[in-house]
């Protein structure tokens, strides 16, 4: 897990610099790109390779007698409220939009916009409700 955190800021940094590089112009922008990606290729095997053989057998299995189930629900509950957060957010982008567009031509269409945009905040409500059994499992 603590390989995680450790390669978290190499990857961010590595997804900031692939996303700032197509703003140059011509080839070195596309050499750039292919730079990054095999960074982040060489980094994601590094990451995989610790996570999945790191340390001794005997060491894995006095974790495994700890830790249990326990770390996989924390994992699935933190994939659920981050899919759900994040689902949530493109729905609340687009319903909002439309409902703002709704408003300024009819104002009076503001209690049925607010139920809708709501509808789409239910998505992240889903997620926690989920991570919240996940984590009373684990």
């Amino acid at each position: 897990m603590i390989t995680w955190f450790l390669a978290l800021p190499v990857l961010v940094a590595g997804f900031v610099a692939v996303r700032l590089v197509p703003r140059r112009s011509g080839r070195t922008a596309l050499w750039w790109m292919v730079g990054a990606d095999a960074v982040l290729l060489v980094a994601a095997t590094v990451v995989l390779t610790l996570a999945a053989g790191g340390g001794s057998a005997q060491a894995a299995t006095s974790a495994a007698q700890n830790t249990g189930s326990g770390s996989a629900a924390l994992i699935g509950a933190a994939i659920a409220v981050a899919a759900s957060t994040i689902g949530a957010g493109i729905a609340v982008a687009y319903t909002g939009a439309a409902a703002l567009a709704a408003l300024s031509e009819r104002p009076e269409l503001f209690g049925r916009a607010m139920v809708i945009v709501g509808l789409a905040e239910g998505i992240a409500i889903y997620g926690l409700v989920v991570a919240v059994i996940l984590i009373g499992k684990a």
